[in-house]
């Protein structure tokens, strides 16, 4: 096929005039010129035809003819191509990864196959390729091996013994310019921190949609852990720790963010496992669930998509 190509960009060359001048400003891509923006042509749709009917994917497609991958995807739409997400290997691709993948880095395979490394990798692995001794053992493969480092390496390692050269610098207390000033004190008290506000505090938590209070300003307590939920104080100020496995809840439709109206009478304790039967989208009438998962297969493979095509 790319015979056929240089055949055919060789007879625009020659039939001179314009497009002649413009066959020779083109690079090694098919229809490129220098300078100006790709133009696509009628030959290009021909190139795309063949190389789409011998089974090449897009990113070799976008690569043997000098253009974006989402350039041949919107061509081949207009052509009526589909191309397979998964790439059909064939009996002479196979044969190429047999004879280079145990001597030869796997990236220059994957380049001259027009494919992504990571699916070289699982058709050695399908057809039980591995890589050599010799290779696992030379510069090509990329592992330092013990005496057998670039010189240029060892004369930079840390040898054993050796005096760190900033040993005896980073003593207690020390500090350079304004550093003494700007440093974290320690035991600072957390009243102290621009952002603190008392214990008592309420505040709206947006991830859980409930209301929360400030309960301790310990330091040996993550921030984020020194707010509880007020429903949850409630309850436990009525009787006692919530239970291992359990969870404190609003009973359905009584839910209020105000602190002042949250009572016991209006709060449930369940389980884990019958939150989770309360909350699951099974609960609606059929056939919303199926749309659901419908729903949820459909993004997934729409962001599949859009990560191939970036």
């Amino acid at each position: 096929m790319a015979a056929e190509a240089a055949t055919a960009q060789g007879g625009n060359e020659e039939a001179g005039g314009e497009e002649g001048s413009e066959a020779g400003t083109q690079g090694e891509g098919v229809g490129v010129s220098k300078g100006r923006a790709r133009s696509w042509t009628a030959f290009d749709d021909d190139v795309l035809r063949a190389l789409h009917a011998n089974g090449h994917g897009v990113t070799y497609i976008a690569t043997f003819m000098v253009c974006a991958k989402c350039t041949i995807h919107r061509h081949a739409r207009a052509l009526g191509l589909v191309f397979d997400d998964k790439h059909r290997w064939t009996p002479a691709e196979d044969a190429v990864l047999r004879a280079r993948y145990p001597d030869e880095q796997t990236a220059d395979i994957a380049r001259d196959l027009g494919l992504n490394i990571g699916r070289v990798y699982q058709r050695a692995g399908a057809l039980g390729l591995h890589k050599t001794e010799a290779f696992m053992a030379s510069d090509a493969a990329g592992r330092i091996q013990r005496g057998r480092q670039d010189p240029r390496m060892v004369a930079h390692q840390f040898q054993k013994g050796i005096v760190p050269a900033n040993k005896g610098l980073r003593r207690p207390g020390w500090a350079v310019g304004r550093m003494r000033e700007t440093q974290f004190k320690k035991g600072r008290p957390a009243h102290e921190a621009r952002n603190y506000v008392p214990i008592g505090t309420e505040k709206y938590d947006a991830k859980r949609k409930v209301t929360m209070r400030k309960v301790t300003d310990d330091p040996a307590v993550f921030p984020v852990m020194r707010w509880r939920p007020v429903h949850v104080l409630v309850w436990e100020a009525a009787h006692g720790p919530v239970p291992a496995g359990h969870i404190v809840v609003f009973k359905k439709g009584l839910k209020t963010l105000v602190s002042a109206d949250i009572t016991v009478d209006l709060l449930d304790l369940v389980t884990l496992a019958e939150n989770m039967r309360r909350n699951t989208y099974h609960n609606y009438p059929q056939p919303i669930p199926q749309l659901i998962q419908l729903r949820g297969a459909l993004n997934r493979k729409i962001n599949k998509r859009e990560k191939k095509q970036a």
